[in-house]
């Protein structure tokens, strides 16, 4: 069981004051938080790819090449990369750079994104939603498991012939998952690519995503895939404090604020104390309170959804960078080793089922 942290790299208002700090000024907090992340013995940090002005990573290779120097063993990715609106090429150079700085401890993790922002920026059309990521995420395999590339071309993207991608990445192959907000077209697309599949889990009941699980290992069963080298990974809200209260007192508030602006624009309920103290509960979606009760929702997670990677995304909007450094710290000292423990626990005595 890999744990680790995901993060948006959010700027928005801090919700007592008001001040916004500076996209410089998160950006470098956030590679302070990679390399606490490392030095505490996490496996994993994800950075999300935005072009908004509340989220201050646009480029998460840049970001994670910052702290690739700084970090010995973590594992370093996006979360996502919107490979619909980028260029793979240029996706998969700048990862392969990464690649060589790490040593081998790059990952791609690849979306449609759930932000639109993109697409007009760099020029393409929302109706191709769909269109551009089967043809690019084609496109960045092909680079990936060939030095030189062949490629007819596309409506999207013209044809390349026989050219050699460089730099060639330290691992081989690279690492590419697929992220998912839990559509079943794109978990069994997947699935028959054996590609490794990351679902955000943000609402309802974490325990319904089994359903989706097992259609990915079907899925990649039917393509002929060995679904034992397949890990799949959960990307959910959550924050970490020495208390239960203190921790569910302090993310509150940046919680509900970041919650009803995306709500606002997209239509859904209002946000309140009510929505967080359900989803906060033992069979809700955020991973919020002391280590001890986070450490048994992540066990009731891998049991019952069969997850093999798990990202505790935080910050959700502004909150201080003390608070988020001890929840990483306490993420990697406290509740990685409970959740290792149990888990070496059932290997040993068959890996029963709740």
């Amino acid at each position: 069981m890999e744990i680790g942290i995901s993060t948006f790299v959010e700027t928005t208002p801090d919700v007592v004051t008001g001040e916004v700090i500076s996209h410089a000024q998160r950006l470098r907090e956030v590679v302070e938080e990679i390399v606490l992340a490392d030095q505490v013995g996490l496996d994993v940090f994800g950075v999300g790819e935005h072009h908004r002005k509340d989220y201050a990573a646009s480029s998460p290779a840049l970001v994670l090449a910052a702290a690739a120097p700084q970090t010995k063993r973590i594992r370093l990715t996006s979360a996502v990369t919107v490979l619909s609106s980028d260029d793979p090429v240029r996706v998969f150079q700048d990862f392969a750079t990464l690649d060589g700085l790490s040593n081998g401890r790059a990952e791609i993790m690849a979306g449609r994104g759930s932000f639109i922002e993109s697409f007009p920026l760099f020029g393409y059309d929302l109706n191709d939603y769909e269109e551009l990521f089967d043809e690019k995420l084609e496109l960045l395999l092909k680079m990936r498991d060939s030095e030189k590339v062949t490629w007819a071309g596309s409506k999207h993207r013209p044809a390349i012939h026989d050219l050699g991608i460089y730099p060639r990445p330290v691992q081989q192959p690279l690492p590419v998952w697929i992220g998912s907000g839990g559509n079943t077209e794109s978990v069994i697309r997947a699935g028959m690519r054996g590609l490794p599949l990351v679902l955000a889990i943000i609402g309802g009941r974490p325990i319904q995503f089994a359903a989706l699980v097992q259609l990915y290992k079907r899925a990649a069963t039917k393509a002929g895939h060995d679904v034992k080298k397949l890990p799949v990974a959960s990307h959910s809200h959550g924050f970490i404090a020495d208390k239960l209260d203190v921790a569910v007192e302090k993310f509150f508030p940046s919680t509900q604020a970041s919650m009803n602006v995306i709500g606002r624009e997209r239509g859904w309920s209002h946000y309140d104390r009510a929505s967080y103290d359900a989803a906060r509960s033992f069979e809700g979606a955020l991973y919020v309170g002391d280590p001890e009760t986070v450490a048994a929702k992540i066990i009731h997670l891998r049991k019952n959804v069969g997850i093999t990677r798990f990202f505790l995304h935080c910050p959700l909007g502004t909150m201080p960078h003390e608070d988020v450094m001890r929840s990483i710290e306490l993420l990697g000292t406290e509740v990685a080793p409970r959740v290792r423990e149990e888990i070496a626990r059932w290997e040993a005595a068959g890996e029963p089922k709740e």
